[in-house]
């Protein structure tokens, strides 16, 4: 076969006409692609400046080519033109900027040196393999489009792009390919803000879902979608929003599926969700149109309201229990708002007890009702509560409807009704108590007229119950004199007057003197009060009342 110097210029100038020629169609048709109005009047008519000039065909070609290749040098989009048998013939600034080289030679000469010098991947982080290249597609003469790949060089694995690419296959007339052709698009800040929202949407604790807009199935599901449902991730992505319908009992469904069909926001509003266990949970759920991956898309987020819901019930079931042990309870019981102390609602031993009904009192304050036989005491309930928001067993007289009276214990807490805040008076009815204290310590008084014979026990027994029912005397054991001691301690052993007067050796009117001054301060009336005011304070008197004591004092 002859060399290449042996064949006659007419041959040398025909050929370099032809692969001028296919360069040239390629680099229109890649332009015509991409710019339509651009090519339009190139092929129409190549720069008017030059057509003059360019009489012979294969500079007029050459010139074309030119020329194109400065239009796409000057494109965003990266171009390689890839020959048939492998060799990478040509790139566009853009698609060597897009590989971080500045020559077409980092790029590698064939395609073999270009998988080589670069690792692809996926989206999903899997490695292309040999042979799943777009540069191998192309050259095996694919047709693709919107193949997006991240692209790391072998020798800086710290850079990285992420790419667009498809294809252009020009065949020759027998069919055949002729001219290939990588047009890349730069996917990186996309790629970069896509991942940040899938960071941010995984990690958001909100529950949320995507579904794709064209066929109306789910393409992401975060991590508390799954934690709130119990679903699976792997039972979520691809179903239809027809196999787990997230619209379910939502309370205004048909606008819900009229803006999902439309692509347009879906408001707030209840729906129940079903689980994969069988039960269902109240949510709050929202649809907002978006964007991922360049597909319309709805992304669903949701508010868990179960617990709530729950809440609520828990509250409603505890606010009747209080009901039915308020009316049940066999105290007078009264509940009273807190700003205004003002009556709300009574039970039925309140009724029983005082003889106000409901409409006596419901309304009306505690100091307005006359509920308490002072106001003062109406008063000083108001203000304990302010104070300490809540009082313990304070005796107060409660006035009947009747015109009698109770001595009650009144005790109140704060409680919360409804969410408004009030107390909760309880009167404790002491009436019996008391006047059986009285006639108790009536009749130990009318025994203790000659108490001579009790036990120091007995009387100190006797002195707690009496102080149980009576307010301690003003007098103390410090402020009575030496003699009145004496005098006191011989009384609670039991002596009369005149036993007292031998004992301390005095006169008979003058011991009787002391006595009388002895019950003006103590605040009693007889002997026995005398004993019990004594015992209440731990004095038994032994050693006051000794003769040598009584033979010191005269002598001095």
């Amino acid at each position: 076969m002859a060399g290449f110097a042996e064949r006659p210029l007419s041959w040398i100038q025909s050929a370099h006409a032809n692969a001028s020629g296919r360069l040239s169609n390629a680099l229109l048709d890649l332009v015509h692609s991409s710019h339509p109005a651009i090519t339009s009047s190139t092929r129409s008519s190549p720069l008017p400046q030059l057509r003059p000039a360019m009489n012979d065909p294969v500079l007029q070609r050459q010139t074309d080519r030119q020329q194109l290749q400065q239009i796409i040098r000057g494109l965003s989009d990266g171009v390689i033109l890839v020959e048939p048998d492998q060799r990478i013939v040509w790139a566009n600034d853009a698609a060597l900027k897009m590989h971080g080289v500045e020559a077409i030679e980092g790029l590698g000469a064939t395609v073999s040196e270009y998988r080589d010098r670069y690792e692809l991947r996926y989206r999903n982080h899997h490695r292309l393999s040999e042979g799943s290249y777009p540069i191998d597609r192309v050259v095996a003469g694919e047709a693709f489009s919107d193949v997006v790949v991240e692209v790391v060089p072998v020798a800086d694995a710290d850079a990285r792009w992420v790419h667009r690419v498809r294809s252009l296959v020009l065949t020759d007339a027998d069919g055949a390919p002729d001219c290939l052709v990588l047009i890349l698009a730069d996917a990186t800040d996309w790629a970069s803000a896509e991942q940040r929202f899938e960071k941010t949407f995984n990690a958001n604790p909100s529950p949320a879902v995507i579904c794709r807009l064209g066929d109306l199935r789910y393409i992401k599901v975060n991590q508390g979608f799954l934690e709130m449902t119990g679903h699976e991730r792997d039972r979520v992505i691809g179903r239809s929003v027809y196999e787990l319908d997230v619209l379910e009992g939502a309370q205004n469904r048909e606008l819900a599926i009229q803006r999902l069909g439309e692509g347009a926001t879906i408001p707030q509003m209840e729906a129940e969700l079903s689980l994969p266990d069988g039960g269902s949970k109240l949510v709050i759920v929202a649809g907002q149109p978006i964007e991922v991956g360049e597909e319309a898309c709805m992304l669903f987020t949701f508010m868990d309201l179960e617990p709530r819901r729950k809440a609520e019930i828990a509250l409603r079931q505890s606010e009747e229990r209080f009901a039915k042990a308020f009316k049940l309870t066999p105290v007078p019981t009264l509940v009273c708002s807190a700003d205004r102390l003002a009556i709300l609602e009574t039970n039925e031993a309140f009724f029983a007890a005082t003889g106000y009904g409901a409409e006596d009192v419901i309304g009306k304050t505690l100091a307005g009702s006359g509920l308490f036989e002072r106001t003062a005491d109406a008063l000083q309930v108001g203000n304990v509560l302010t104070k300490q928001a809540a009082l313990q067993n304070l005796e107060f007289r409660i006035a009947r409807k009747d015109g009698g009276a109770l001595d009650c214990l009144v005790s109140a807490e704060s409680v919360s009704i409804q969410g408004a805040d009030c107390y909760l008076l309880v009167l404790m009815d002491i009436s019996d108590r008391k006047r059986n204290e009285l006639e108790l310590v009536s009749a130990i008084e009318t025994v203790m007229q000659d108490a001579s014979w009790f036990s120091q026990t007995l009387i100190e027994k006797l002195a707690n119950v009496r102080r149980n029912g009576q307010s301690t005397p003003s007098a103390e054991l410090g402020e009575l004199t030496a003699r009145e001691r004496d005098v006191l301690g011989l009384i609670c052993e039991g002596l009369a007057d005149k036993e007292i007067a031998a004992r301390l050796e005095l006169a008979p009117n003058t011991v009787r003197n002391h006595v009388a001054a002895l019950y003006s301060k103590l605040g009693v009336h007889s002997r026995s009060e005398a004993i019990v005011w004594a015992r209440e304070r731990g004095f038994f008197g032994s050693a006051g009342g000794s003769p040598a004591r009584a033979k010191k004092r005269s002598r001095s």
